[in-house]
């Protein structure tokens, strides 16, 4: 075939060799804003060391590798013995290994941890999500952990161990361990309190043997996994070692690896536990109480993992209208694309402004920010995980029939897009947890409007925004029919406070026209042609660091 028919023009480069940390002036800025400055230069060399691996080819291949290799099940050996093992390919082991290397399993005891973490997890994630899951359930499980303080002495250590120790053996005999779960049951999903998990007590306090069977059982070759069972004092909370001390497989039979939408990397389980081995975590009768907060931690992951792909979803989206040419000029120049990549950058550099907060407020630590986080925790959570999808869809279309073919690796981040809506809870879930707060909790609801309302005054948008807030919270009639709607209302305002609190004036006056004001299409690409959409998304663009 003559060469003239292959010529290769007006494509795009790939979008890499750059820092995915100092190219996202969201970002960085909030890391600045929360982190006290005594650790800000650190933090910074650390999350750009980072964010140029995440934006290298090496990295970027990692991520390719471990969907196109997924994970395989051997439940026997050649001999017949039963082992229950997953199979992964190197790709995912570097993932790990890169990721607890730079403190994602570990942040509740270093000064400023839960932002740094956060924003490591949210550049890492761009990378691939699929591994951000068993690094996700690690971090989580302390708090759990730490209601028994001598289980906590055990495994806190090694949770938090910066060495990624593949391989199962006994947790005593590893450098570092990662941690799984398995809550969901077959009758009842969200309503663990169906679960049928049976536990029974054995003569050594505290131990446990469990007979059950678990629909979904995340990351099944970590080292521990905590898990819900019935006793007759009720639900109950339990650590689940994959290996006991002697060295024995314990009692961990998966039964299956899920066919799911989403990543191909990681191994999302059925298991049977049948005279299986386990250790209590917290009173007998308070399963749920002990899981709270390790239910939290996981939340504010899946707000922190839905900006990081809606972020590569942005980031690829302005790449591409850079250097694409149609109609006689740059993609990016044209006013309609203008507005649509700048509708998608505001929704991005909200999520992010808001995970970055909710991740300060778990660093003061104080009764304040706790309230605050009760109700922020949910309503971001069911807020931000919903727009993750809508705006992949309109990211992967800039990029027309390259963004459909996975060789651009849009489809991966489309597949990925809904998972943290329905993890640790739908939107129901989350938008009843939040009605919830408002009604048995009058000091969070007070730390949600003292903290929207550090904003008031300076944007007339939000001020009503806040007004209409108000008048609905005033009114109970009906309000879990209405719950979705109110919370969503939640979230823009608090978004939008941040926003006119913090992001240049530009960012500040589309989001409050749009989202609070009303002067908003549909979809996206329908802000009001007025605003100065050019500086927004010159703020979003990549390869800035």
């Amino acid at each position: 075939m003559a060469a003239t028919t292959h010529t290769v023009t007006n494509q795009a480069p790939p979008l890499v060799g750059y820092d995915v940390f100092t190219s996202d002036r969201a970002l960085t800025e909030g890391v600045e804003r929360h982190l006290d400055p005594a650790l800000l230069g650190t933090a910074r060399e650390q999350l750009s060391e980072l964010g140029r691996t995440a934006g290298s080819a090496q990295a970027q291949e990692w991520g390719v590798l471990a969907n196109e290799n997924p994970p395989v099940l051997h439940t026997h050996d050649r001999y017949g013995n039963r082992i229950d093992e997953v199979a992964f390919h190197p790709s995912w082991h570097r993932l790990l290994g890169k990721a607890v290397s730079h403190g994602l399993t570990t942040a509740w005891s270093r000064p400023g941890g839960h932002l740094r973490r956060a924003a490591g997890f949210l550049v890492w994630t761009q990378v691939e999500a699929g591994h951000g899951c068993p690094l996700s359930m690690t971090h989580a499980a302390v708090p759990a952990l730490r209601t028994d303080p001598a289980l906590a002495a055990e495994w806190e250590p090694k949770l938090a161990s910066l060495v990624y120790d593949e391989g199962l053996r006994p947790a005593s005999q590893k450098a570092g361990v990662l941690f799984g779960m398995g809550m969901t049951e077959k009758q009842g999903g969200s309503d663990v309190r169906t679960n049928t998990t049976r536990a029974r007590a054995l003569t050594e306090d505290g131990t446990y043997e469990l007979t059950g069977h678990k629909w979904f059982c995340s990351a099944p070759m970590s080292d521990g996994f905590l898990v819900l069972g019935q006793t007759d004092a009720g639900l109950t909370c339990f650590l689940v070692p994959r290996v006991l001390e002697d060295g024995t497989r314990n009692a961990f039979a998966i039964q299956r690896l899920k066919d799911k939408l989403g990543n191909r990397s990681n191994a999302s389980s059925e298991v049977e536990f049948d005279g299986t081995w386990a250790r209590r975590v917290g009173d007998e009768g308070r399963g749920v109480r002990t899981i709270i907060e390790m239910v939290a931690a996981t939340r504010l992951d899946c707000v922190v993992g839905s900006a990081a792909i809606m972020r590569q979803a942005v980031a690829q989206a302005v790449h591409h209208a850079t250097y694409r040419e149609a109609f006689g000029g740059k993609l990016v120049d044209k006013p309609l694309m203008r507005n649509v990549l700048a509708d998608l950058a505001l929704e991005s550099e909200a999520a992010t402004t808001l995970a970055l907060r909710l991740a300060a407020a778990y660093d003061d630590g104080g009764e304040q920010e706790r309230a605050f986080l009760r109700i922020a925790v949910p309503a971001a959570k069911y807020w931000v995980t919903k727009r993750c999808t809508p705006l992949v869809v309109e990211a992967l279309e800039v990029l027309g029939g390259n963004g459909y073919v996975e060789e651009s690796g849009m489809p991966r981040l489309l597949r990925e897009s809904p998972l943290n809506s329905i993890w640790e809870g739908s939107g129901n879930v989350q938008a009843l947890d939040v009605l919830r707060a408002l009604q048995r909790e009058p000091l969070a609801l007070n730390a949600f409007l003292q903290e929207v309302g550090l904003a008031r005054g300076a944007d007339h948008r939000l001020d009503g925004a806040i007004k209409g807030l108000l008048t609905e919270l005033a009114d109970l009639d009906g309000i879990e029919a209405r719950a979705r709607r109110l919370v969503e209302r939640m979230a823009l305002v608090l978004q939008g406070s941040l926003l006119v609190r913090y992001a240049p004036p530009e960012v500040a006056d589309a989001f409050c026209a749009s989202r609070l004001g009303g002067d908003w299409g549909s979809a996206f690409g329908t802000l009001p042609h007025t605003l100065d959409l050019a500086s927004v998304v010159e703020r979003a663009a990549p390869g800035r660091g």
